[in-house]
């Protein structure tokens, strides 16, 4: 989507410009010859396709693909943060209708709903004389009804339910009731997927590079029959995806996280951000920001990198990911481990540890002050720890131009293991994807594990330091659900934005949340006999001067009916009438 220069102002959506009046005399209206108006717009291919590039564009705002997705990924297992950040609200479960995160996303997701809406309901009464290309009229309205859908998913999973608009609003039809996701689901994500399905090309050309394809629409509409737990129907969609030979893992697994390794051959579906455009202008300025200048930028790296290099972490790596990360031994005879490192592939790119390996920000781990008050790793993936010395920062609120990957290969596999473990048992082609993934992270499969331990494979995601030693378990149907769940996803996915919601659609919040918080009780009670916190602390984690707290509250004010989604947004219900009565 760098090609897809993306439209300044709101404005230029061509929202109907209504010009008042007065009675018929009473004084003269003049019309502004200039002014972009449905009269004026809509009347070429490359007026659609502009309407279609700022549809695109509400892809960038950063409570959907940004520094704001930071508040979801301290929601679940994998992350925490500190007390002095506004992340704290959804890490300890104390936001509410009226919190700014729960409110943004909700506008910025209808932002983009509007924008496809007018570009879908335009091509479709398209005056007969404009003159498109080829199949350029049918592949736009795909294109939109891909990135609907694609919003309609976020609003329907991360709300529990939402409001269907498939038409751009006239006056007083914005109060409509509240939709389930089930009906979200089969009256906007299914028919608009199956559209796009249909009429997206595989591939397009480099200078329409970024726009969504094929590949994009089959993923996601298997990932919505996963979340239905239509095993059948989400298997035979991952099944289409993989034997189309499109995608292949990269190589090494980095390469899904950097600036210069975009667009490859593991990418699905993802969105672009630059911060060599709009110089000067901090990363959280959106495409309608009152400046009329949108940042193209990205302010995640600022939310993940290391306060020490001119960042914020307040997403910080929990104990748990970190130790699992830990437990993932390498396969010495894996060509991707050269013998140099120790830690796994996987690790690296994805966490800095005080004993990590390599460089970190061009010097070496633990040449600048952190790693101290409970800090035991900081996040590297989605920063740019690998090519800067520091997080560049506008007025605070950073610019980084590394793209989001919303779906990417990988994930299929995993997802595909799931629906064929759910369908059918199938225990081997589930461990056949799966060790797809780990194989290209560097660390010991689950076949060599059983080869080498007569049918067994550790529990990696255990506390090794906690309980001692990691429980061998056989690989049965559960075994195996509960290594994808609780090891694989986290371990490959962390921080792409998947993580709260499968522990909602598994329904294992309460479960992983309480056995978390006894972990944490323990390196609470322990922490100066046994771990040494005010001595260097002990390996693996080396946690030093305090033990960061980051489930217990959770743990304890986690009610399913009240935190898997977010709250309706209070705006939305004071200004729609439905909801007041409702």
């Amino acid at each position: 989507m760098r090609n897809l220069k993306k439209i300044s102002l709101f404005s230029l959506l061509i929202i109907i410009v209504s010009l008042g009046s007065c009675d018929e005399g009473e004084f003269l209206t003049e019309v502004n010859p200039n002014a972009v108006t449905e009269d004026t717009f809509w009347k070429t291919q490359e007026q659609f396709n502009t309407a279609l590039t700022t549809v695109y564009g509400a892809l960038q705002f950063q409570s959907i693909s940004g520094g704001l997705l930071g508040h979801q990924m301290v929601r679940g297992d994998i992350a925490g943060t500190e007390p002095w950040y506004r992340n704290l609200q959804f890490r300890n479960l104390t936001f509410n209708d009226g919190t700014f995160y729960v409110t943004d996303k909700w506008n910025e997701l209808y932002i983009g709903v509007f924008r496809a809406n007018q570009v879908i309901n335009q091509l479709q009464s398209a005056d007969p004389s404009i003159v498109f290309t080829g199949k350029s009229k049918v592949e736009m309205e795909a294109q939109a009804r891909f990135l609907r859908a694609f919003f309609y998913f976020q609003i329907a999973h991360t709300y529990g339910k939402g409001i269907i608009h498939t038409t751009v609003p006239a006056v007083g039809e914005f109060n409509k009731d509240l939709s389930t996701i089930q009906e979200i689901t089969e009256t906007v994500i299914k028919p608009d997927l199956e559209f796009a399905k249909t009429n997206l090309p595989q591939s397009w050309s480099d200078s329409d590079i970024g726009r969504v394809t094929w590949g994009a629409a089959t993923s996601l509409l298997g990932k919505v029959y996963l979340y239905e737990k239509d095993w059948s129907m989400a298997s035979q969609n991952f099944k289409q995806v993989i034997n189309s030979e499109l995608y292949s893992l990269t190589s090494d697994i980095m390469d899904n996280f950097r600036h210069d390794t975009e667009f490859n051959s593991e990418s699905i579906f993802e969105v672009a951000y630059n911060d060599e455009l709009a110089p000067g202008i901090g990363g959280g300025a959106v495409d309608d920001f009152p400046s009329g200048s949108g940042a193209e930028a990205s302010t995640l790296s600022a939310e993940v990198g290391q306060l020490s290099f001119n960042a914020f972490n307040t997403v910080l790596a929990s104990y748990y990911l970190h130790e699992m990360l830990i437990n993932d031994v390498i396969d010495a005879g894996n060509p991707i481990n050269t013998g140099e490192n120790t830690q796994s592939r996987r690790l690296t790119a994805t966490i800095a540890p005080r004993n990590g390996e390599g460089d970190y920000y061009k010097l070496p781990l633990g040449d600048r002050p952190g790693w101290g008050f409970g800090q035991s790793a900081y996040v590297k993936k989605h920063s740019n720890w690998y090519h800067k010395t520091q997080e560049e920062s506008v007025e605070f609120s950073g610019r980084s131009g590394i793209n989001f990957r919303h779906i990417r290969l990988a994930d299929i596999y995993l997802m595909y293991a799931e629906s064929v473990l759910e369908l059918n048992g199938d225990v081997t082609t589930a461990i056949t994807y799966i060790d797809k993934v780990r194989e290209r992270a560097g660390v010991i499969t689950l076949d060599k594990y059983m080869t080498d331990n007569a049918g067994m494979f550790p529990q990696l995601h255990v506390s090794k330091q906690i309980h001692g030693n990691l429980p061998m378990v056989s690989p049965s149907v559960e075994n195996v659900m509960t290594h994808l769940r609780r090891v694989e996803r986290p371990s490959e996915l962390c921080f792409e934005g998947h993580r709260w919601n499968d522990l909602v659609r598994w329904g294992i919040v309460s479960d992983v949340f309480t056995e978390l918080a006894a972990d944490e009780a323990w390196r609470e009670s322990n922490k100066e006999s046994v771990l040494k916190i005010n001595d260097g602390g002990i390996a693996p984690l080396f946690i030093i001067e305090r033990i960061r707290p980051d489930f217990t509250v959770a743990n304890g004010s986690y009610t399913s009916s009240q935190h898997d989604y977010f709250p309706i947004p209070t705006g939305e219900v004071q200004t729609n009438g439905n909801l007041i009565t409702n």
